[in-house]
């Protein structure tokens, strides 16, 4: 499943779509606050987006919950049959998300991306910080869409840039937010070819 996505979203382009969404121009903020980067991992820092009243903000948090109990950092969270309408909701903006494909290492890697847009917006919910855990953020998951199933038996939800603010707010069931795009809707590409 997706632990590793890259955020090359420029500031200008982030800029404009928000202005062309009508989520409004981030004016406290610049380019600082949406860090490019090759490669985000589980426990590095990314930025979120996530309601702050009326307006957008960027915020800077770590990739994956911290373990409960025994198990490992929840980087991905199934959306399937879930409301969240009491979560704190999130947007993760990248530029591409990747998947691991191959039972011998090192794998083949796929790049995913969203066609049409500087943004692929991937679903998310965010924590304040706990104890020594700082804020942080997972990405919710859903069955594959026809894009996907080739590679893998779940992916992350991409949002479309129309429904953004319907996630940020839960404006519309989660039902038809959290689900996979259309077939043709994921350029793919192959990153890095696996082991013979």
């Amino acid at each position: 499943m997706c632990n590793n996505y890259e955020q090359h979203v420029r500031w200008q382009q982030y800029c404009k779509m928000m202005q062309d969404l009508a989520l409004g121009i981030p004016t406290q903020q610049t380019d600082l606050d949406l860090p490019e980067a090759d490669d985000i991992k589980i426990n590095d820092r990314g930025p979120v987006m996530r309601a702050s009243g009326n307006h957008v903000e960027l915020a800077s948090m770590n990739f994956s919950f911290p373990p409960s109990g025994r198990g490992g950092p929840v980087f991905n969270f199934r959306s399937e049959g879930r409301h969240f309408d009491n979560s704190n909701r999130c947007i993760i903006p990248s530029s591409a998300f990747f998947e691991f494909v191959g039972k011998k290492y090192p794998k083949a890697k796929y790049r995913f991306a969203l066609k049409g847009s500087p943004i692929t917006a991937i679903a998310g919910l965010w924590r304040e910080g706990q104890g020594n855990h700082p804020p942080s953020f997972t990405m919710l998951t859903t069955s594959p869409g026809e894009d996907i199933a080739p590679y893998h038996n779940r992916q992350v939800v991409i949002l479309k840039p129309e429904d953004w603010a319907a996630w940020l707010h839960l404006s519309k069931p989660e039902a038809e937010l959290l689900r996979p795009l259309p077939a043709g809707s994921l350029d793919v590409a192959l990153a890095r070819p696996g082991s013979e």
